[in-house]
Formats: structure tokens, sequence, C-alpha cells
């Protein structure tokens, strides 16, 4: 891309049940790493492969909370408002068709994720239509399935080849280690003997640990 083209977008994806400190951390290193002009946070509407245990409204309304301190960062709602199973081939194409052929979208996920992206719908199609930003764990190699160590080492390319092209290329992102999931902070949450726990603090965003307990989330 030259200096004159649109910078990429990221979208990040999920259940957001409730999104916490690692999934702003991803957002924070892929921005810096990518240059990416925004982040668009992408909460599933009905999550296909995992149902929330949170109303999509307020899973959507802890984003918007979460992502009010950087202007670069955007609530994209197009999975809550359409209807079935959430995939995200369905959300990019739409996006493209939105921003048209020249903007470079970058599909941003976690290591874990990419070990099982080959149990997506129509999988195969989502390089096509933008990057993926594989966030890394320092120290962790990805054991991968044959299938995704060939799309690997076919796509793997560099920041400028991902600013070259709209779509195509695997990028790795060197991510911050952070210490939590959705998993442990509804686990912390469900049990009376520990909401008052400290690092539930530190695992979200100032304001959505009131938002969760205001609203009776996730107990």
């Amino acid at each position: 891309m030259t200096p004159d083209d649109p910078q990429p977008i990221g979208l990040l994806g999920g259940s957001f049940d409730p999104i916490h400190a690692g999934h702003l951390q991803l957002a924070r290193d892929a921005s810096a790493q990518l240059g990416l002009a925004q982040v668009l946070f992408v909460p599933a509407g009905v999550a296909w492969q995992k149902g929330p245990a949170a109303p999509a409204a307020h899973r959507a309304r802890m984003v918007e909370i979460s992502i009010a301190s950087d202007p670069r960062w955007a609530l994209d709602s197009r999975e809550l408002q359409r209807p079935g199973p959430s995939f995200t081939v369905d959300t990019l194409r739409q996006l493209r068709q939105q921003v048209g052929e020249r903007v470079a979208l970058v599909l941003l996920i976690g290591a874990d994720q990419f070990q099982q992206l080959d149990t997506w719908s129509r999988w195969e199609q989502l390089i096509d239509l933008a990057h993926l930003g594989v966030a890394e764990r320092p120290g962790h190699p990805a054991d991968l399935k044959p299938t995704l160590a060939t799309l690997r080492s076919a796509r793997l390319g560099s920041v400028a080849d991902l600013r070259r092209r709209p779509a195509g290329v695997l990028v790795q992102i060197a991510m911050s280690p952070v210490d939590c999931s959705s998993t442990r902070i509804r686990s912390l949450l469900a049990s009376p003997s520990s909401r008052a726990d400290p690092s539930l603090a530190t695992m979200l965003a100032p304001g959505v640990l009131d938002y969760i307990r205001q609203h009776g989330l996730y107990l």
C-alpha cells in the first residue's frame, strides 16, 4: 500500500462474555505492530460453538464501556442484528462489501483460536477476505494440525506484505502476556466466596465490574 491508501482495519470478534483485559491487550498490540487505523469489536449474536452466559445487550454494553478510552476502537453490532448463528466468514463478506476492495482487513485471533480454525464455518475462505493476525504467546509454539500448518507456511508474511494487499497474508503478533480469561472471570463471580477477589478488577476494564454487579450477571 502507498501512503495515500487507507490504513488497515482490525476485527476482533468473540462472545465477549465478558470482554476482558486480554482482548484489550490484543487490540493494543495489534494496533501498534500492524499500524491499524481502527479496531472493530464484534460481539457474537448467537455463538454457534458455545452459548454465551450473558444476553447480547449486556455483552455489547460491556464492550462499549471497555473501549471508550480509545477513539480508534469501535463496537460493530452487525452479528447481534443478524438472525441465526454468527459466522465470521459472513461478517467479513459484509464488511468487505462495505469498505471496498482496497482496504486491508485484519482478523485478529489468538494462537489457541488459530489451532481450531479448521472447525470454523467455511474457514478456508477467511484469508481470502482478510489477513489473519495471530497473537503468539512467547515460548508457546503452536501445535498445528497439518491443514493449518500448511496454511501458515503458505501465507506467513510480514507487516509490509500485509500493507501491500487487502487480504491473504498471515502475520504474527507478539502479544504481551495477560493472565485472564472469560471462563475464570465467570467462575469467580459465580462463587459468593470469590466475588470480592481483587484480581477481578485487574482482569476487567474500569466500570465493567460495576456494570456486572449492577445487573447481577454471572451470579
